[in-house]
């Protein structure tokens, strides 16, 4: 039977650029098509089932060309994201009016293999002879990874990489160490609540200039949001990306994620190389803590518009000599508020 070929719908400006940096790298070769192989390694981070995966490649690629140019791959991203929601995927999906404006999928691990990628790609640089000369892989910080599953994903993620886990359960973390020989993990002591956060944060903001500057070696810190407990050797490594996943912050009564956000927001404009950049990751952005906290110490101006996970913030916080040192945001401040 032939199937017919179904253009993809229209779709903002905004997913357009998410769809154009998804289809490049997963097109491995740059060749402008996405062939079996390929698709088989980006579809799986959706986590659908090999059955819906296969039709919705069944689907995309009509024509049966054996690949997906990128008009192909939105169409596939569109059914991936109509199968995430829980609906029958057929020929007929193609049809719906609203194709267009679904957000793109959610796809488990891709916005931290499109930031490591980016950094690669920075660490290239021509050499005298105009040959790429490769630079030394990229050191990474994930703070708190709670699921025991994603620990060894973050860590082959960074394959090459120095990665770096914490975690207020230091039984956690000897279990970790256990499970995953060679893993560097360590315990953190939280002495701040979620209940405490208001009063946190005008405190910070005031002594913005004092004890909690933009800039300043944390392990003297007497900051109440610092986190200088950690060894010694860590505060002086140069980390590229920062993922801060912890500690729960669920209850009032729990630990809050104040102290991990403002740390890597001073970790990251402490580094002293010229044009040096923090690619920091805050999970749970929707809830108040971390989106205040975000907004306060790493900066709306320096947030990417938009991750394919709702729940991730993604900032580029820049660092360096040169950086302003008296203010974490422009204007003076952030944008969180407290209550």
């Amino acid at each position: 039977m032939e199937i017919g070929q179904h253009p993809a719908s229209g779709y903002s400006k905004e997913h357009q650029k998410t769809y154009q940096e998804w289809f490049a790298f997963a097109d491995s070769d740059g060749d402008g098509r996405i062939t079996g192989p390929d698709a088989i390694k980006f579809f799986a981070m959706s986590k659908l089932p090999r059955a819906d995966l296969k039709q919705v490649w069944a689907i995309a690629d009509s024509k049966r060309q054996g690949y997906l140019g990128f008009s192909e791959f939105v169409t596939a991203m569109q059914l991936v994201s109509l199968a995430q929601a829980g609906d029958e995927i057929t020929q007929d999906s193609l049809k719906r009016d609203d194709l267009g404006s679904l957000n793109p999928p959610t796809m488990d691990g891709l916005d931290a293999l499109l930031v490591k990628s980016k950094h690669h790609a920075k660490r290239v640089d021509p050499d005298v002879d105009g040959f790429p000369q490769a630079q030394s892989p990229a050191t990474s910080q994930w703070f708190s990874s709670k699921s025991s599953k994603k620990t060894p994903l973050w860590r082959a993620l960074n394959h090459g990489g120095r990665t770096v886990f914490l975690d207020e359960n230091q039984y956690y973390v000897s279990h970790l160490e256990g499970r995953h020989p060679g893993l560097e993990a360590y315990d953190v002591v939280y002495t701040t609540t979620v209940r405490e956060f208001p009063d946190l944060l005008d405190a910070a903001r005031a002594a913005r200039s004092a004890e909690c500057r933009p800039v300043q070696n944390l392990l003297y810190s007497d900051c109440r949001l610092a986190i200088n407990d950690l060894p010694n050797q860590l505060y002086d490594v140069a980390w590229d990306i920062i993922l801060v996943d912890g500690p729960r912050g669920y209850t009032a009564a729990s630990p809050g994620r104040m102290s991990a956000i403002f740390t890597a927001g001073v970790m990251a404009r402490s580094r002293a190389e010229k044009g040096a950049e923090t690619d920091v990751l805050v999970h749970d952005y929707e809830r108040e803590v971390e989106r205040a906290c975000s907004r306060e110490f790493l900066c709306e101006e320096n947030r990417v518009e938009e991750t394919s996970t709702r729940s991730l913030a993604h900032f580029v916080v820049p660092g360096g000599r040169d950086l302003r040192r008296e203010t974490f945001c422009a204007g003076g401040g952030g944008s969180g508020a407290s209550t």
